[in-house]
């Protein structure tokens, strides 16, 4: 937690790093790439290429939260499951794809507010407790109220099949990487806008910023909630995927995995989150492979997260700022640093 939390210090966190370009540039280029590799990779690299937009989605969320906002947050796997059981819900009751969508983002979106809310009054281990306590209590409300979300057995979900003649995966792909790219350009303009600004200054000193006249505690509170819709987007889009909702699907460590992905990736970095994303499903596949070599389910689990561990160790000693930081010279440019 420590390691973690000097991370976070105003020094080594940069802007979004997405200002140099166009966003809507960066929108059709990744849309085309997208695309492309839906037709390219075999059926299940499409559910793992669609599985990294829907995490996406909600790294880059948590890095404007962390990152730009300087809040920590350990709470955002409750916020994917408030997403993903809303849209189960609505989808088995209603069965519209985007409305289901667009209300798991309010629902979720009215729940951040909530929580930032009082997070907005905390500051350091003590936020990082609160939203700790999220992560475990709202899981377990789902066996509070069994006969609704039906307990540790949870929800299917009913989805219509894909239009035409077009695969699962592809359709699951494009659905996924949608939001993603819609989440994308939505961050990018508001970190640029004043609101960004006023995120930066919140961040790096609250007093300065209450001098100049900036509000604190809603910007805070806006920066919570503008997370918490990233989420939520991430947890319909989760929910979609695997058809069916579950409390096994947002443990605790899926919060603590989502805090370290985009510390390796960078903080305050879009880039960032990407790579972030990208670890999320690579990691727990390498150890997915190697528990199953081993033979061994337990050693399986833990190797997750000892994965995680080291890399974030190897990366904070190696690349202060993140992966998304690391810059390579030129020889010529190397040579002439050392001549001088």
């Amino acid at each position: 937690m420590t390691l973690i939390k000097d991370r976070i210090k105003p020094a080594s966190v940069p802007a979004i790093t997405t200002r140099r370009l166009n966003p809507i540039v960066v929108f059709v280029a990744g849309a085309i790439v997208i695309v492309a590799l839906t037709y390219m990779l075999p059926p299940f690299r499409t559910y793992q290429l669609a599985t990294i937009g829907a995490y996406f989605c909600v790294t880059a969320g948590l890095t404007v939260l962390t990152g730009l906002n300087g809040q920590l947050s350990l709470g955002h796997g409750a916020l994917l499951a408030t997403g993903a059981y809303t849209f189960a819900l609505m989808q088995n009751k209603f069965d519209l794809l985007i409305a289901g969508i667009v209300v798991a983002i309010l629902v979720t979106t009215a729940v951040g507010a909530v929580i930032g809310l009082a997070a907005a009054r905390l500051r350091g281990p003590y936020l990082a407790g609160l939203t700790l306590a999220v992560a475990v209590v709202v899981p377990s409300v789902t066996s509070t109220f069994d006969g609704t979300f039906n307990s540790d057995q949870g929800l299917p979900v009913a989805l219509e099949p894909p239009p035409g003649t077009i695969p699962v995966e592809r359709w699951q792909a494009w659905l996924c990487w949608a939001g993603a790219l819609v989440t994308v350009l939505v961050l990018a303009y508001l970190t640029r806008s004043r609101f960004g600004l006023r995120m930066r200054a919140v961040r790096d000193d609250e007093t300065a910023a209450r001098l100049a006249g900036i509000g604190v505690a809603r910007t805070q509170v806006l920066a919570f909630v503008v997370s918490a819709a990233c989420a939520g987007l991430a947890g319909a889009l989760f929910a979609l995927l695997a058809q069916s909702v579950s409390p096994g699907a947002f443990p605790l460590t899926l919060s603590l995995f989502l805090v370290m992905a985009i510390v390796i990736g960078g903080l305050g970095r879009l880039a960032g989150a990407l790579i972030g994303a990208f670890l999320l499903v690579a990691l727990p596949a390498v150890a997915q492979s190697i528990g199953e070599n081993a033979g061994s389910q337990r050693l399986e689990g833990n190797l997750s997260l000892t994965f995680f561990g080291v890399v974030l160790v190897a990366v904070m000693l190696a690349a202060p700022g993140g992966l998304a930081a690391l810059r390579i010279r030129p020889r010529r440019a190397r040579g002439a640093a050392k001549q001088h």
